[in-house]
């Protein structure tokens, strides 16, 4: 995260804010972020659902051909040796596939 905020390419960028002040108010001298843990989940649980929408997206390809080749990723498993994006992806799985309803529209999956 320092490196997307504060940084440019390799380098590791100067830490303007402690990480405790993040999430003050900006008008408190923070930079306003409300949670960080909730914008981190919300994010993946983001992820998971555009594989769930866009299955032809080259990261949701990827993604099927090395950890759920054989089934939707509705059926997906952790499986072994994940990566850890694919951990904090399956985080949100749960939760994403727990509130999705298959529609038919003239006898056909949409």
């Amino acid at each position: 995260m320092n490196r997307y905020w504060w940084g440019s390419g390799n380098e590791r960028g100067i830490h303007w804010k402690a990480w405790d002040r993040l999430c003050i108010p900006k008008k408190y001298g923070g930079l306003g972020f409300k949670d960080l843990r909730a914008l981190n989940r919300a994010m993946l649980e983001k992820q998971a659902w555009r594989f769930l929408t866009r299955p032809q997206s080259l990261v949701a390809r990827v993604y099927k051909a090395k950890y759920f080749p054989r089934t939707s990723f509705v059926d997906a498993a952790l499986g072994s040796n994940p990566s850890f994006c694919w951990k904090s992806i399956m985080a949100a799985h749960e939760l994403v596939c727990a509130g999705v309803r298959r529609r038919l529209v003239m006898g056909k999956p949409l």
